[in-house]
């Protein structure tokens, strides 16, 4: 096998985006914030405890998730909350909540950077979600290798690491909600329709039929994606799963590994990440 061409060392155009931050991980709330959907957690070191979903218009609710996970967490009774979001708005009435609840808010992007190796070009670099970012991160830090990163939620994303930690982005499509949505609201006699798992192979109404189809593309794109990385790698990289719609690939053999909360683990390691830049300072 070849030399990886974008490694942190070999590659001009990898760029490391280090910082500092004012927290420690000791205990961390880890707060993912998306468009639609957020998950929040406790880690006492890298054991996630009490993971919970809520919708990102519940302010409220996250707010009082993150003051019950503060309560619990050990030798700290104030441990930073940290924030990742793509999705601003939502973003910011929930901390105006959390920090009403007497808790610190750290958000990466405003804050602290997000300290990772990647080889995206200007524009790239500028708009890239903090959610691929930190699952990325998260992914790396437990395989330790070359992996494919599938977020299946609102979007899906498609996304390569190599096995130097470098991220290369790779590609967003719609998800299965989406998918089925524009179905709808692009035809005059399609359904709205809820995703399920079909019973069949073949559609034998219209809904089951639509269900099939986003499916299909989804899984397709999966393995597309995944050959096409593996090329360019000239290795096969392990296939992470993450999101909602996770459970999707769970009967597809290339996929090994499932990890619900494989954002908030990015969110831990982006934290750790920067205290050890700020300790080689």
């Amino acid at each position: 096998m070849t030399e990886d061409p974008a490694t942190k060392a070999s590659h001009p155009d990898a760029r490391e985006r280090p910082g500092n931050a004012d927290l420690e991980i000791g205990s961390l709330i880890a707060l993912a914030v998306g468009n639609s959907r957020s998950r929040i957690g406790l880690f006492r070191g890298t054991e996630l405890t009490s993971p919970s979903a809520h919708a990102s218009d519940d302010p409220l609710g996250i707010a009082r998730a993150a003051e019950a996970m503060s309560d619990t967490a050990d030798g700290d009774d104030n441990p930073a909350v940290a924030v990742s979001t793509v999705n601003p708005a939502a973003a910011d009435a929930i901390e105006r909540e959390i920090r009403k609840a007497g808790l610190r808010v750290m958000r990466f992007g405003r804050d602290m950077p997000i300290p990772f190796v990647h080889s995206l070009d200007e524009d790239g670099e500028r708009t890239v979600g903090h959610d691929r970012l930190m699952c990325a991160a998260g992914a790396y830090a437990i395989v330790q290798q070359a992996c494919v990163v599938v977020d299946l939620g609102t979007a899906m994303t498609v996304d390569f690491v190599d096995g130097q930690g470098v991220f290369h982005g790779g590609a967003i499509a719609p998800g299965l909600k989406m998918m089925l949505g524009s179905l709808a609201d692009g035809t005059s006699a399609l359904p709205k329709v809820e995703y399920e798992r079909p019973g069949s192979v073949f559609g034998k109404n219209t809904p089951d039929a639509m269900r099939i189809g986003v499916a299909a593309m989804a899984q397709g794109a999966v393995r597309l994606l995944a050959e096409r990385y593996a090329d360019f790698y000239e290795a096969y990289p392990r296939i992470v799963a993450t999101g909602g719609d996770m459970g999707l690939l769970e009967d597809d053999e290339l996929v090994e590994t499932f990890l619900p909360d494989l954002q908030l683990h990015g969110i831990r390691r982006a934290c750790e990440m920067l205290l050890e830049s700020e300790d080689d300072a």
